[in-house]
């Protein structure tokens, strides 16, 4: 596995799975039915600095970004977003490229990282748990759920 900064020629590679996690509805707060065109703009927008994995094969498996979350005085707090394939699940990928980023966004400068919304039934808390993201608080019945209806967003955030 090999994780590297993206380049404009990998999005091909990531929009099959970042098409698949957006539509299923269950992890992101973007538009189920988001267009190729507005989606490589939100994940490999100019102010992000964007990571793929690699498997052994050479397949693009993962990515993530990372971006200041707010402006001016507040520029050192980043955000990130990541996707693993679906169908790489369970193999690690996720922690790895999340260790990596928090690495990067720490030599970029950043003094801590936050999510504005973690929808707290994505299996990717217990990670986020593990790896020093605190809870700050809980926006209840804020996403809809496809299956477990409306459910709360977790604002997660860590020091760097």
């Amino acid at each position: 596995m090999q994780i590297r900064e993206a380049a404009a020629v990998d999005w091909p590679r990531i929009w099959p799975f970042w098409h698949r996690i957006v539509a299923a509805g269950e992890t992101y707060t973007w538009d189920r039915a988001t267009s190729e065109e507005v989606a490589r703009s939100l994940w490999m927008g100019p102010a992000k600095r964007v990571f793929v994995v690699e498997d052994e094969t050479g397949a693009i498996v993962a990515s993530a970004f990372v971006t200041p979350n707010y402006g001016g005085p507040a520029a050192r707090i980043a955000n990130a977003g990541f996707m693993v394939d679906p169908a790489q699940a369970g193999r690690g990928i996720g922690r790895a490229l999340a260790e990596h980023v928090l690495t990067e966004a720490r030599a970029d400068g950043y003094r801590g990282m936050v999510f504005n919304a973690v929808v707290e039934t994505n299996p990717a808390v217990k990670l986020w748990l593990s790896l020093g993201f605190t809870i700050l608080g809980t926006v209840p019945e804020a996403f809809d759920h496809p299956r477990h209806g409306r459910v709360g967003l977790h604002i997660m955030y860590r020091a760097l």
